[in-house]
Order: C-alpha cells, then sequence, then structure tokens
C-alpha cells in the first residue's frame, strides 16, 4: 500500500511538473501526499479487514510516522534541491580554479575551499583546547560562584547571533592594530568565539557520563586526580567529546555573517592566514548570488555547486566523527 501510494502521488506530482526541469519537481510535496494518501487508505482498509481497534492504532502509528516524515521533509527537499542545482558545475574546473578575473562562464571556487579548510583548522585549534580544559574544570574541580558564572556565561554565548562574534573580533582587532582589516585569523578567531561554547557544553555532559566508580577505582590506586583524568576520565569519553568538536566544526562552518566582517572578500587564493581578505564558501556562495557578474546563470551554478561542497564537508566530518566513535568508544564485556 506504500508503494501504491508513493506511485499515485509521484504520477500526480509529474503530470503537475510537465514542461517544466526536473529541478523543479516537488520531492517535498510528493512525499506528504503520498504519506497521507497511505494513512487514508490503511486505516480504511484496516477498518474493514481487522477492526475498530487495530484501525486506531494503525491511525497512531501512521500519525506518529507523518510527524516525523514533516520534520524530515525539510531537509530532503534541501538535498534534493543543492545536489541536483550543484552538479552542472562539480567539475574539475570548479575545484582548480579560482574567480580571479572571471566575470563570466568558467571559474572556481578553490580559493574558497582552501580559505574555509584554513579557518575552520585554525578556529578548531583555539577553540577544542580552550573548551575541553573548561569543561574539565567545570566537571572535576569547578565549585561555588566561580563555576556557576562560567556555566552561566557559556549558556549566554551558546545563544548570542553570529554576526556580534564577528563585531566582537573587528573592535578587537580594530583597538589593536587599528581599524581596515580583514584577515583569515580574523575570521578563525570569530569562529571560536562561537566553537567555544559548543564544545565546553559537549564535553561537560560527556564528562559528566564518565561513572564515578571509575576515578574512585583510579584514586584508590593511588593515581593523582591529574593523571585520573588523563588516563581514565578523557579516554572513557573520547568517543564522545570526538562527536561534540566535530558537530561544532559542522555548526560554524557554514557561518557567513562573521565572516563577512572578518575574512572579507577575494578572487585570488590567499594561504597567509594573516594577511589580506581570505575567501571562504559560505560568502563565495553569497558573492555569486549578490555579485553574479555578466553571466547569471553561470554564477547561479557555481553558488549551487559551492553549497554542494560545503554540505560535502560537513558530511565528511560527521562520518569521520562516527568513525572515531565507534572506534574509541570503550568496550564493555561482549
Amino acid at each position: 500500500m506504500l508503494g501504491i501510494s508513493a506511485l499515485i502521488s509521484i504520477l500526480i506530482f509529474t503530470v503537475l511538473n510537465l514542461g517544466n526541469d526536473l529541478a523543479d519537481f516537488n520531492i517535498a510535496g510528493a512525499a506528504l501526499v503520498a504519506a497521507v494518501i497511505f494513512a487514508i487508505g490503511l486505516v480504511t482498509l484496516s477498518a474493514i479487514v481487522e477492526s475498530r481497534r487495530h484501525a486506531v492504532n494503525r491511525l497512531a502509528t501512521v500519525v506518529v510516522s507523518i510527524a516525523f516524515l514533516i520534520v524530515l521533509l525539510p531537509l530532503v527537499s534541501l538535498l534534493y534541491t543543492v545536489v541536483v542545482n550543484g552538479l552542472s558545475r562539480f567539475d574539475a574546473t570548479f575545484f582548480s580554479w579560482t574567480m580571479r578575473s572571471v566575470v563570466g562562464e568558467g571559474g572556481g571556487a578553490l580559493h574558497a575551499i582552501w580559505g574555509t579548510l584554513l579557518i575552520t583548522a585554525v578556529a578548531a585549534l583555539i577553540s577544542v583546547p580552550i573548551g575541553l580544559m573548561t569543561s574539565i574544570y567545570l566537571v572535576e574541580y569547578g565549585r561555588g560562584r566561580l563555576a556557576k558564572a562560567i556555566t552561566f556565561f557559556v549558556d549566554v554565548m551558546t545563544g548570542i547571533p553570529s554576526i556580534v562574534a564577528g563585531l566582537f573580533i573587528v573592535a578587537l582587532v580594530a583597538l589593536i592594530i587599528g581599524p581596515g582589516n580583514n584577515t583569515g585569523l580574523m575570521g578563525a578567531l570569530a569562529l571560536s568565539v562561537l566553537m567555544i561554547p559548543v564544545v565546553v557544553r559537549s564535553s561537560e555532559e560527556m564528562l559528566r557520563l564518565v561513572p564515578n566508580e571509575l576515578r574512585e577505582a583510579s584514586y584508590a590506586l593511588g593515581v593523582p586526580k591529574w593523571l585520573t583524568i588523563l588516563k581514565v576520565v578523557l579516554p572513557t569519553s573520547i568517543a564522545g567529546i570526538t562527536t561534540g568538536i566535530m558537530l561544532s566544526i559542522s555548526r560554524v562552518i557554514g557561518e557567513t555573517a562573521p565572516l563577512l566582517l572578518t575574512a572579507g572578500f577575494t578572487n585570488s587564493l590567499n594561504m597567509d592566514l594573516t594577511s589580506q581578505p581570505m575567501m571562504t564558501l559560505p560568502v563565495f556562495v553569497f558573492d555569486q548570488f549578490q555579485n553574479p557578474g555578466t553571466n547569471i546563470e553561470a554564477a547561479m551554478q557555481r553558488a549551487w555547486a559551492g553549497a554542494l561542497t560545503l554540505i560535502i564537508i560537513v558530511m565528511v566530518l560527521n562520518l569521520v566523527a562516527r568513525f572515531v566513535a565507534k572506534r574509541f568508544a570503550p568496550k564493555f564485556g561482549r
């Protein structure tokens, strides 16, 4: 019945999409209509063949499933749209050329890909040690007003708008070396402001899940506290901590507003984080939509390809996080 419902829905939306491109096919609407047809048909058939009680039970199951489907639809629709529109420029030129002196067709996002990787890597190098050590302090050492104050400010930082982080870094750099500077390092600092509270909260929760019996067993053997944290607590929670770190990186790698203010724009490849503006993939996508040049269609294709590249990078990071979590998770028995 689910297959028949899906087929009917696909046929309906195919007829409605006649004469349009494949990218215009409303996959989200087709899935939702298929779910509604399936729900009506299943409940009706159950009431006829089984009983009213079975029909009500199946209705409740279908309603919960449709609620899950509605939550999933935006993600499926987004991925479908980005993949269909981005594959047209997903070629070797896109990954080997920059936008220097390109105003029409051609060009690529090599400079933006390198900028994203470098800025995100530096932001992680700044944020992970600070966030991890803060979480260790809160779980293992923090007591009294200081720990409560740190927790409060971490919670506040978690909810600040991303553009505020960019404004903070711009103001800080302007006070130190003067206004009018845009560098990759400023972008990394802005992203680290957003990453630190996420790393703190995720690492703190993972450290709290470590049983106190493991700590007490280590203390009973005469192991000092710092070594217990290093050799017992961290290895036990390393899988969850790594997952949290990867998720925090995935959260900031697509930020645009703070990078507009800090890293700036450039059409050339810049590998130096300390001088000159540095392009990133989110800003590259924004720039292609905002300033398409002489060929709007070519600019839109580059923008969609940049968005698809960013999604693939985030997907790879999440796969790495899952692998690390599975590989380093503690084994409990057979």
